[in-house]
């Protein structure tokens, strides 16, 4: 209850991959090779939002698979690939975009 917002973000983040990592030392070596993060970018502050990324450009250079779920534009520009998804009356579009 103390945490701003980016803090309980990272925190949360943290233990994420921290029970990540234990699964596969306790499980004979059990892979969790995608991780979704859903939003929270938004809470950080531009020099947290740096050590995030830099965490899961780490991890994916590992050869884990990172999917980020963010309205965010500061991750919009270093993030290369990006499914988009919009909505339409018709129901929803997505396509890859690729820079």
């Amino acid at each position: 209850q103390t945490l701003s917002g980016g803090e309980a973000f990272m925190a949360s983040l943290s233990l994420a991959l921290g029970m990540a990592d234990a699964i596969r030392s306790l499980h004979g070596g059990i892979e969790m090779e995608t991780i979704f993060i859903d939003e929270g970018f938004g809470t950080l502050d531009p020099d947290t939002l740096d050590v995030a990324m830099e965490t899961l450009v780490a991890l994916q250079s590992q050869g884990r698979l990172v999917g980020i779920i963010s309205h965010v534009p500061e991750l919009q520009q270093q993030i290369g690939a990006h499914l988009v998804v919009t909505k339409t009356d018709a129901g929803s579009h997505a396509y890859f975009q690729v820079r």
